[in-house]
């Protein structure tokens, strides 16, 4: 990997947060008009993305105005991870018990909803769903993490366990299965024994009727499903980050340390980088 100066990495470090600014900007107005346009009569309150005004020039010569735009951004960083979370409590504690929910949608289409808006984000964002697995009922979630595997092959129940596990989720066998028995009852899926475990299949797949597509369409609901995910993708991402700093620059190792978590996608990896990039001038200022 070809080296760059401390001065070229400083100029590298401007770009990627002031791409990061316009993004939380961009997909925070999106988030509100998003958010105005089907949950307003719902009275949910919700977390916003901060603005922040990025000059990059001042951010290349003034190290205390580069330590405040960093510690902005890392702040935002968590706003955008509330943002999702707030998604995720309105739809399930209040868009999906509403009038304006079950006047849209077929009792067949309201049962599928609730199955599909989990799969497209704690599904889809396995590492949010590693950091917020509280936020909705468990057997969405449950559905969320194996409905893949589960409509391929088929899944006995220590294995949908085992996948839940990896997601910090403690649930026994016993309550997973009485848990999936709800979902039998509703017929997502069917089970069978397969000697001392249970074998779960697809029953019905997580299809919208013509009609619920074009309402799930329509009325902006698939387009705020799909936020957190488009989001997640492009503000979490800051793989341009992952270099090679020459022999010269102050604290080589512990930049490189640093930096190193940047070749990884995802908030945990991002809101590390940040937090130390801050520890990192701080350090050079107090020399």
């Amino acid at each position: 990997m070809t080296q760059i100066s401390e001065q070229e990495f400083l100029e590298r470090l401007s770009d990627v947060v002031g791409k990061l600014i316009s993004i939380a900007r961009a997909q925070g107005s999106r988030f509100e008009k998003l958010w105005e346009d089907l949950f307003v009569s719902l009275k949910s309150d919700h977390h916003k993305m901060r603005d922040i005004k990025f000059i990059g020039e001042k951010f290349l010569k003034d190290i205390d105005y580069r330590i405040e735009i960093l510690k902005s951004l890392e702040i935002s960083q968590i706003d955008g991870f509330y943002c999702i979370k707030s998604i995720l409590e309105t739809l399930y504690n209040y868009y999906f018990d509403s009038d304006l929910f079950r006047n849209n949608f077929s009792k067949q289409d309201q049962l599928i909803l609730k199955y599909i808006a989990a799969r497209e984000i704690l599904g889809t964002l396995i590492q949010y769903n590693q950091l917020d697995h509280e936020t909705i009922p468990l057997k969405y979630n449950i559905i969320a993490r194996n409905y893949l595997l589960i409509k391929l092959n088929g899944q006995k129940d220590v294995d949908i366990l085992q996948n839940m596990v990896k997601l910090n989720i403690n649930v026994e066998l016993a309550q997973l299965n009485k848990i999936l028995d709800e979902v039998v009852s509703e017929g997502i899926v069917n089970k069978t024994k397969s000697g001392n475990n249970f074998f779960y299949t697809i029953n019905k797949e997580l299809e919208l009727t013509e009609t619920g597509k074009k309402q799930y369409n329509a009325i902006g609901l698939r387009q705020i499903v799909e936020w957190p995910t488009q989001f997640w993708r492009s503000f979490y991402n800051i793989r341009e980050l992952n270099v090679t700093i020459d022999e010269n620059a102050k604290y080589r190792e512990f930049l490189h340390q640093i930096l190193a978590k940047s070749a990884t996608q995802g908030f945990t990896a991002a809101n590390y980088v940040f937090k130390n990039l801050i520890k990192y001038y701080e350090k050079i200022k107090e020399e």
